[in-house]
């Protein structure tokens, strides 16, 4: 019940003091309409870029995008918003005249915002200045500069690339040209048409010796007389040696033609081994080629924005709206405190009354 006398007690008090609270919240909005009025008046323009999956991404790979890979984008942020990027466009927007002379450090961080929007690839780059214009164009400038730097720096990865891949092209025709000039040679100097035609002609020539030694074998043995097997025996020793000295020179030519052969053959096989490696390089410094430039992520440029028609600072609504608070915040606790101490007062001086009274008493 005493906390409900003292609340009504309370009410009751704010309404003799409405005129201070009034007064507070009037003086309060008159300050910060003031202030609000002689800032000066700023204008923030955004543009924004989105950063695409690489060119040789599967589709799958979209939706399957984790929150590290976004967590990585932000290195993006570092890209847009390096001080030489930003030293560039203060000098192309003559920022120091505008806005005074200073550090580049301390002027970016006024006049630059640069920030990945959460869970997503869209990189925002936003420019605040007292001349909305300059604001919109300061804004599209970093962007596109910024996606022509990721361009420079995807070019010259595919171009490191291809010049490593270039290099083991060369390589490996320079191994095919050494086999091939290889195998030209062996061709030249240890030719196989001759020896094949010349274990040939021994085979036909083997074949007829045999032929003439079984016909000197008959006549022997037809029993005729003794000149005539003298002769026939003779006959039959030369066929003999001479089939001897056939064997082992055409023994001798086969010899060399399998090793000459298979020389060639190993060759062969090596110069068809090399040619695939070769053909495998140069498909792929071709596709190599074809594809420079698009193993990181592309930057494009999705909205160079807009000169914005309202200041973003001050906002002067909401400057009014925190004053109007404040001016009615700070009486109202003041008055609270004062009405607990004169309430605290009344019961202190009620209590030496009834003591004194209670003196007299007795």
């Amino acid at each position: 019940m005493a906390n409900s006398v003292d609340i009504f007690g309370y009410i009751s008090y704010m309404r003799l003091r409405w005129k201070l609270v009034a007064a507070s919240c009037i003086v309060a909005l008159a300050l910060s309409a003031a202030i609000s009025l002689t800032m000066q008046r700023e204008y923030t323009a955004t543009a924004r870029i989105v950063i695409e999956l690489p060119a040789g991404a599967e589709p799958r790979s979209v939706l399957e995008v984790s929150a590290i890979y976004l967590e990585s984008l932000k290195t993006y942020e570092q890209l847009a918003a390096n001080d030489s990027l930003f030293q560039r466009a203060a000098e192309k927007f003559q920022l120091r005249a505008m806005l005074g002379q200073g550090a580049i450090e301390g002027l970016k961080r006024r006049v630059l915002r640069v920030g990945v929007v959460r869970n997503s690839r869209i990189l925002e780059i936003a420019a605040i200045l007292p001349d909305a214009k300059k604001a919109q164009a300061l804004a599209q400038y970093v962007a596109e500069q910024t996606v022509a730097l990721n361009q420079s720096m995807n070019a010259n990865s595919g171009h490191d690339l291809v010049q490593a891949v270039a290099q083991q092209e060369g390589e490996a025709q320079a191994q095919f040209d050494q086999t091939e000039n290889a195998l030209a040679q062996l061709m030249a100097n240890e030719p196989t048409d001759d020896l094949q035609n010349a274990v040939y002609q021994a085979g036909q020539l083997r074949a007829s010796l045999e032929e003439r030694a079984a016909n000197l074998r008959l006549d022997l043995a037809s029993g005729t007389g003794t000149q005539e097997q003298s002769e026939a025996r003779a006959r039959l020793t030369e066929v003999l040696r001479q089939q001897e000295v056939l064997n082992h020179e055409t023994a001798e030519k086969e010899k060399l033609l399998a090793v000459r052969v298979s020389r060639r053959e190993r060759l062969e096989d090596e110069r068809r081994m090399r040619q695939a490696e070769l053909a495998t390089m140069q498909t792929r410094l071709r596709d190599m080629r074809n594809s420079a430039g698009f193993h990181g992520e592309r930057l494009t440029v999705i909205d160079p924005g807009v000169v914005p028609q309202r200041p973003s600072s001050p906002n002067v609504s909401l400057n009014l709206s925190v004053a109007f608070l404040l001016g009615l915040i700070l009486p109202v606790a003041y008055l609270m405190l004062e009405f607990a101490l004169q309430q605290h007062r009344t019961a202190s001086r009620r209590g030496v009354l009834h003591a004194l009274a209670q003196g007299r008493d007795e």
